[in-house]
């Protein structure tokens, strides 16, 4: 009969702890997450810059809407642009949600994070009759980089003393590239080859002049976002990240964006 009777007592309190940590979240609490075209991390159908809900596609928003799922917590989900606006909007607004966003010493205190959703290769890009090749960054000074007004690539840059010309997108940094209004363009690897393609540019006509960086990715959070969605939140994407590649079942052949995630969680994000 002790036996029976303490095991109820556990139950009671487990369901008890289960029910104080849903309460922990206001009534009807959603976050409004948004992202841009980040191909192939997240995108459109057809390559539209605009998209909701289920059309949003891509490696990145394929593991946002299961963590979310996991955690049991509401959302609503666009795609738009551009980046430096929605940026500014999660800084500001409660309930905001802002992914793939790099996290620098520049904004790390801007927001809560959950991460990281996947990795990418920073590059520094040339047109393929130009004779730039660098060992380092600091080679790089002095040159005209196109770069992503807001975005990972740009920021790191900036936080390592080099100037960045943004544009809104990186559509248009290809196009400055190819008519010479930019010596370099600062963009994630394989993001640029999806622009290439996009615009009927054949790869060969790029080269990378540099590969510097493996960022991570993450979900930046509004930080007024109570701390029982954040840890909920990361505690969904551990387990995604425990169970391997599950996040990119949909897209196997992107596999390799995410397979360093575990590696930045051992190493403490």
């Amino acid at each position: 009969m002790a036996r029976s009777r303490t095991a109820g007592a556990l139950f009671v309190l487990l369901i008890s702890a289960a029910c104080a940590a849903q309460a922990e979240l206001p009534a009807n609490y959603q976050i409004t997450l948004q992202t841009d075209s980040f191909p192939p991390f997240n995108m459109g159908p057809n390559s539209k810059g605009f998209a909701r809900g289920d059309d949003v596609q891509g490696i990145d928003a394929d593991t946002v809407r299961d963590i979310f799922r996991r955690a049991g917590i509401a959302y609503n989900l666009t795609l738009r642009g551009p980046w430096s606006r929605l940026y500014e909007q999660t800084r500001q607004q409660p309930a905001h949600g802002l992914f793939s966003v790099a996290r620098t010493p520049q904004n790390a205190g801007q927001f809560k994070w959950v991460g990281p959703l996947a990795h990418h290769a920073s590059v520094l890009l040339a047109p393929a009759d130009s004779d730039l090749k660098f060992d380092s960054l600091e080679q790089a000074q002095g040159y005209q980089i196109g770069g992503h007004a807001n975005g990972s690539v740009s920021l790191f840059l900036e936080s390592q003393g080099i100037a960045t010309s943004n544009s809104l997108n990186d559509a248009e940094n290809l196009r400055k590239l190819l008519t010479g209004r930019i010596d370099l363009w600062a963009v994630a690897d394989p993001v640029w080859r999806h622009y290439a393609r996009l615009q009927g540019v054949d790869e060969g006509q790029l080269r990378i002049a540099l590969s510097y960086r493996s960022e991570p990715l993450y979900l930046a959070l509004s930080p007024d976002t109570p701390d029982a969605v954040v840890n909920r939140l990361q505690k969904a994407l551990d387990e995604v990240i425990a169970e391997g590649y599950a996040g990119c079942s949909k897209t196997p052949d992107l596999c390799y964006l995410i397979q360093e995630r575990g590696k930045t969680l051992a190493g403490g994000r």
